[in-house]
């Protein structure tokens, strides 16, 4: 995708800034699901799903288990996988993460045991040989898995997420809007992050309080600007969600968001095109169909950006 040449959009005028920053927001949205589209046509991001299409999809009892064992993980696969599929191996002395895994193998009719255990229950029935059964699961074996944070070798293929832009005066002034908005927020070290692939975190406080949103700190502060914009949208808009099937709109709000208010402060959201392809959508028009939500947060967070933004280093 080409680099986009965003300018920031101003809305001096009282009287009519509601109605321009709602069509404006249309609009922006609209640009949003056609680059989400063409993203997902691209060379680049059909290589990227042809390597995440080799990873399976775990059960909500494994997904406990993985998550247990090793919080920090993203992407699990057993040892001969990494080696034989995406020429990486496990370092040395790392500990296996354990899963249930499904045993397929012939079953009685009537039981619907495998021979062995068919036997020993001294089912009756004999009106076929078991060699003549057909497969279907019978029981679950522990096995084995490791995160590839636990691996080494070639690089999988990845996605330029990040937004761009001069956002050195934005950053400060995104961090400034935490109370506004109604969240803590700190950005974390490499060294001390342990959310695996993830730039930023919202989660609810445990004592009650204002939800906490953490971000890796890293150079760009375009994209930790649209990072913390993005948390800042889950904490509007999804704290207490617990469900997993509304995760992929959720997030599909949350960088829409981002999109609005980064392209609003000037910066390069092409990135979000990418990062929305990611996420399954039921159509193309599903950003839109949540285009209420999304505009109403997006200007909530600009306001509040703009009280302690400084426009003079950007004109």
């Amino acid at each position: 995708m080409a680099t986009s040449d965003y300018a920031a959009v101003s809305f001096d005028d009282s009287d009519t800034r509601r109605d321009e920053m709602h069509s404006t927001i249309t609009e922006w949205v609209d640009d949003l699901v056609e680059s989400v589209d063409d993203a997902q046509t691209s060379e680049e991001f059909q290589a990227w799903l042809d390597v995440q299409r080799q990873f399976h999809d775990y059960s909500y009892r494994n997904t406990l288990l993985i998550k247990r064992q090793c919080p920090e993980a993203t992407r699990v696969a057993g040892y001969r996988t990494w080696q034989n599929e995406f020429d990486r191996h496990v370092k040395e002395g790392e500990s296996a993460i354990w899963i249930w895994v499904p045993i397929i193998a012939r079953q009685c009719p009537e039981c619907e045991n495998s021979p062995n255990y068919h036997e020993n229950i001294d089912c009756n029935y004999d009106e076929s040989p078991p060699e003549e059964w057909s497969k279907g699961l019978v029981g679950f074996r522990p096995a084995p898995v490791f995160d590839i944070s636990q691996t080494e070798g070639e690089d999988l293929p990845s996605l330029d997420t990040s937004a761009e832009g001069d956002a050195e005066t934005l950053l400060p002034a995104v961090l400034d809007a935490a109370e506004d908005v109604g969240v803590e927020v700190e950005l974390v070290s490499t060294g001390e992050w342990i959310y695996g692939d993830a730039k930023g975190v919202c989660r609810e406080s445990p004592d009650g309080g204002f939800p906490i949103v953490e971000v890796l700190r890293r150079d760009n502060d375009a994209a930790m600007a649209s990072t913390v914009v993005h948390e800042y949208a889950h904490a509007r808009l999804h704290v207490g969600i617990d469900d997993d099937t509304e995760r992929s709109k959720r997030e599909v709000e949350a960088e829409a968001v981002a999109y609005v208010v980064g392209r609003q402060f000037g910066l390069d959201m092409d990135g979000s095109a990418f990062y929305l392809a990611t996420w399954e959508r039921d159509d193309a028009d599903v950003i839109r169909e949540r285009l209420k939500r999304i505009s109403r947060t997006s200007q909530t967070l600009i306001q509040h950006i703009n009280e302690n933004y400084d426009t003079s280093d950007t004109q």
